[in-house]
């Protein structure tokens, strides 16, 4: 069993399709995974028993030998803010809990139609706007690797699900690092996409006008290739994504890589990371030296402005809006949505002005970033400024919170780049650190190859020590 739940999606995926073990095993398998540690991890919202039925219909497509998907018969997971028809979908708020979406968003339609079984659905924080995953409708969800940590978040119950091999990958989402940030923690792959590459429609808080480049969906797993898979068959136009665009899948094969330049950033606006942290990103940068790639230090300007910008966005902005949502059922939210609508709203209310301008803006900043990465396609920096927190400990406050720890990857969420987490070693506590490969715009192919070469330096991944209590 523990050889099936820690498998890659490719591994599952082809043994079936070999017959050397059947979706019925593999679904079994997981359920009794996650009857083992969920207990623990409480990364579940609902789990769907309907999956062992769907199991059995997957193993007789197999032995009657009809074409099948490049996910056939593999266990997946999805965050609790996506539309999966039937489910509960509260995006971790008391408010939610009476809403059961009718239909599948895009993305799970695409993923059931390659062949994918969906086990359940996992734990948020309330409408997600926190780097921890603790609630009023389901609780906090721990880290595998020592429970008394977070699982980060938003995507923390995803996170802590793949990290456990209670599902061999998922799909989360990403306005300011809530992908990267808990793939981070809990020593997993994640993939914030570019806007528009995989389609967000069916998911909450909905991403339209001018925050549809902040909040993207993206895909999460134990290992790069299976991040790829993934990426791969939810990505494509969608006619309700206002960014969606039919960019082509494209590869990358090492020889075309090699030489290619690669910017360690550097920049005074991202705070102070650990010791342990920056070693890590040295190690990638010696891992990639070692196969060929011209690493260098590359200082981006801007970043300062691209922070204060984003936080505009996410904070007063979004700020403005949630507060008019829960308007009168303030004693239903969760004191963390307590604590981020106190921070984001204490300026007052935004004007029309400043919105229009702050968007102006973001547009003419993100072409100025991109012309200083004109001949360095790739960055590599820390995810965050350390490894995972205590529960309890994340936070808004100057300095220590989360406008602070969490920089290195919140201004992607502004200018719309894509990034990719890679774990990569453990701190001297023994959690998860992981580096993060940035790209340019619609080249997130590129990202992948390079964390690709990444993990092949690094070596296998090593699940968890889950037996600690």
């Amino acid at each position: 069993m523990y050889t099936f739940t820690c498998s890659t999606i490719t591994e599952i995926a082809e043994g079936i399709r070999s017959k050397a073990f059947s979706p019925v095993e593999i679904v079994d398998a997981h359920f009794k995974r996650i009857e083992s540690f969920d207990p623990k991890l409480n990364a579940f919202v609902h789990l769907d028993r309907e999956a062992g039925v769907q199991a059995f219909a997957a193993e007789s497509s197999v032995l009657r030998g009809d074409p099948v998907g490049p996910l056939h018969g593999v266990p997946l997971t999805i965050k609790s803010c996506i539309d999966v028809a039937g489910w509960p979908a509260p995006a971790g708020s008391v408010l939610r809990m009476g809403y059961i979406p009718k239909r599948d968003a895009l993305l799970v339609a695409r993923l059931k139609a390659a062949g994918a079984i969906l086990l359940g659905n996992t734990n948020t924080p309330e409408f997600l706007m926190a780097y921890e995953t603790n609630n009023l409708t389901n609780g906090k969800t721990s880290n595998p690797w020592n429970l008394a940590y977070s699982a980060g978040g938003s995507s923390g119950g995803e996170a802590a699900a793949i990290a456990a091999g209670c599902s061999a990958g998922g799909v989360g989402s990403d306005g300011g690092g809530s992908i990267r940030v808990p793939a981070h923690f809990c020593g997993i792959c994640g993939l914030k996409p570019t806007p528009g590459r995989i389609p967000a429609t069916g998911h909450f808080p909905p991403g339209a006008g001018a925050f549809s480049w902040i909040g993207v969906v993206g895909p999460m797993a134990r290992t790069i290739a299976d991040v790829r898979l993934l990426f791969e068959v939810m990505a494509g136009p969608d006619p309700g994504d206002a960014l969606s665009s039919p960019v082509p899948l494209r590869s990358h094969h090492k020889t075309a890589l090699r030489g290619l330049r690669i910017g360690i950033l550097e920049s005074l606006a991202l705070g102070t990371a650990t010791p342990e942290t920056h070693a890590a990103v040295q190690r990638a940068a010696k891992l990639l030296a070692d196969q060929g790639f011209t690493l260098e230090p590359f200082r981006l300007d801007e970043l300062d402005r691209a922070l204060e910008l984003w936080w505009f966005f996410f904070g007063p902005v979004i700020g403005q809006l949630l507060r008019k949502a829960v308007a009168g059922k303030e004693d239903q939210i969760s004191p963390m949505l307590r604590e981020y609508l106190s921070h984001a709203t204490s300026g007052g209310p935004i004007t029309l002005d400043s919105f229009i301008e702050a968007c102006a803006e973001r547009d003419l900043l993100r072409a100025k970033i991109l012309r200083q990465m004109q001949e360095v396609p790739i960055l590599l920096s820390p995810v965050s400024s350390g490894p995972a927190f205590l529960h309890g400990e994340g936070n808004y406050r100057p300095v220590t919170g989360y406008r602070d720890t969490m920089r290195y990857s919140q201004w992607l969420n502004l200018t719309g780049f894509p990034g990719a987490s890679v774990p990569l070693g453990l701190s001297n506590d023994g959690l998860p650190i992981g580096v993060q490969i940035i790209g340019r715009p619609f080249e997130d192919e590129l990202v992948l190859s390079v964390a690709e070469a990444i993990e092949a330096g690094r070596g296998t991944w090593q699940p968890p020590p889950l037996e600690v209590s």
